[in-house]
């Protein structure tokens, strides 16, 4: 019959990923004529337990590179945007997220630019991002037991015929007395 103890460890509980996407409105000082190009820079991101639920708050800054007056000169406008992901994983042999969960969020997508395009002098682009979220939580395994007890071996002094003859001839008749 075998015999199991239950170990308790942290363990990955929980994973999951999604992509979303976040509409960005920018007015540059000039009214732009065409858009050179578009990168986002500066992502920041954090995830906390949210009743269950995992919240992703973060933020980046996009730069829009754009041409004016006709196409002859050239700019970029900065704006920063934040945004809120709330996602509910599904966690593994129902295991609960609880406060001493520990939540890892990761940027699997860097936010790209993916449409761009000018409207009443705005730019208006879609950024979009993919997160993938680990949820790291108390689980126990259960490994088998030996109960065979690990002998210590039975270690003997080693005695000669030459050390027992040693012996005999310093040792003293009148000391055994």
């Amino acid at each position: 019959m075998a015999v199991y103890k239950e170990i308790v460890t942290k363990a990955v509980i929980g994973k999951g990923k999604k992509t979303s996407v976040t509409t960005c409105n920018i007015t540059p000082e000039i009214t732009p004529d065409t858009v050179l190009g578009c990168w986002v820079i500066n992502h920041e991101f954090n995830g906390r337990n949210n009743g269950g639920a995992v919240n992703v708050s973060g933020g980046f800054d996009v730069n829009v590179w754009y041409s004016y007056d006709n196409n002859t000169k050239t700019s970029v406008a900065t704006d920063h945007f934040n945004y809120n992901d709330t996602m509910n994983l599904k966690l593994k042999n129902d295991a609960k997220l609880t406060s001493n969960s520990e939540i890892i969020v990761r940027s699997l997508k860097q936010p790209t630019v993916t449409d761009v395009k000018i409207e009443n002098g705005h730019v208006t682009m879609n950024v979009e991002k993919e997160l993938g979220i680990e949820i790291v939580g108390d689980t126990m395994v259960k490994v088998s037991v030996e109960e065979e007890e690990d002998d210590y071996e039975i270690i003997e002094d080693e005695v000669t015929e030459d050390d027992i003859q040693t012996i005999d001839e310093e040792v003293k008749e009148e000391y055994l007395n």
